[in-house]
């Protein structure tokens, strides 16, 4: 625990939602209330990154924290994404949009990012979609900067001890949006093999003496509560505070949250190439089964046609990315919700000590 003292009061972290989502009023409504705020730097130029830091650094005087995505590895079959852009075809005519060049890049501008922020560091920086070399963690620690790793397994969370990580976010099959798995395997089972959030935690708190952060569907105190029990040291929301007002998600992916419609998530790769748990809607159901593995380039593929989908108002072609607790999603200012969820975990808490014989 040690590594997270005195970056939050409630033991609430707001996940990092690339894409938008996650705002400087977000993040900065977040560290307000008590909880720890994140900005994504995902798909951010470093200049935008920046901005985003300065906007929230004149919004409140809280910790908070910048999530990095890693460089991924070159597409392992380039003929595997022209076959799936021929069958986005249709869908292109469709939205009246081309489709996007996949050849912007696999290090979505890692190391100028780094730069950046161990130039001007901010409290916490956490990594996604792989694990930072030692170097790397080392001078962020210089800087002062507190190291997280979202891991999906034990083996990643080794591996995040021993590049010198200050703690590990335990993901687990239940979260929405990308898994933040360290390598991507095209032959696991499904869109992404995975283990439930529990029992991931304790298999990591087993293996691995560092600070856990738990994310994966987690909407109510009483979860919080429950992964505090099975040993984290704070719980990471995503899709419970997409609907808050000062979310940045789109007004057609915030309803959908709780549309009676939208029954189910699933991983998919059809948007990005990546596993990413979803709502089930027309695009996934009919592109899905055949996205190739193939990161980011599947993501700037179909860009265009998610945004156009958005303009047009039909959330049937947009990823819209979700826990599997979304249905439970509250919309409420986010301090409101950062404050409801730590008194829901207190009385959680309370109704345990009363219930011990």
């Amino acid at each position: 625990m040690a590594p997270l003292n005195g970056l939050f009061e409630h033991p609430i972290v707001q996940a990092p939602m690339a894409g938008g989502a996650s705002t400087p009023a977000l993040a900065a409504a977040v560290g307000d209330a008590g909880g720890l705020g994140f900005l994504a730097a995902g798909y951010k130029t470093p200049a935008a990154m920046y901005e985003e830091i300065k906007q929230l650094r004149a919004r409140t005087s809280r910790p908070f924290g910048v999530n990095l995505f890693m460089p991924q590895p070159p597409a392992a079959d380039p003929a595997a994404i022209e076959v799936y852009a021929e069958q986005l075809a249709g869908e292109s005519t469709w939205y009246r949009t081309p489709l996007g060049e996949t050849d912007q890049g696999s290090d979505d501008g890692y190391e100028a990012k780094l730069a950046v922020l161990l130039d001007d560091p901010v409290p916490v920086v956490s990594f996604t979609f792989g694990c930072p070399d030692r170097t790397a963690v080392d001078a962020l620690a210089k800087a002062g900067t507190v190291t997280v790793v979202t891991v999906t397994s034990v083996a990643e969370a080794l591996a995040a001890r021993e590049a010198g990580a200050d703690a590990v976010c335990v993901q687990g099959i239940e979260a929405g949006g990308h898994q933040g798995t360290h390598h991507d395997d095209p032959h696991a089972d499904g869109a992404g093999a995975g283990v439930g959030l529990l029992a991931l935690v304790a298999e990591v708190r087993e293996a691995v003496p560092l600070p856990v952060v738990a994310a994966g569907g987690l909407m109510r105190g009483a979860q919080v509560a429950a992964v505090l029990a099975a040993g984290a040291s704070a719980a990471q929301l995503g899709t419970a505070f997409l609907v808050c007002p000062e979310s940045g998600a789109h007004e057609l992916h915030k309803r959908a949250l709780t549309d009676p419609r939208f029954v189910r998530t699933e991983l998919t790769r059809a948007f990005s190439g990546r596993p990413a748990r979803g709502l089930v809607n027309r695009f996934l159901r009919e592109h899905g089964p055949y996205a190739p593995a193939a990161y980011p380039q599947i993501h700037y593929l179909t860009s265009g046609l998610r945004k156009a989908a958005a303009a047009a108002g039909d959330p049937q072609g947009m990823n819209l990315w979700a826990g599997q607790g979304h249905r439970l999603a509250r919309e409420l200012p986010a301090g409101d919700l950062v404050r409801l969820l730590a008194a829901e975990l207190d009385a959680a808490r309370s109704s345990l000590a009363v219930r011990r014989p």
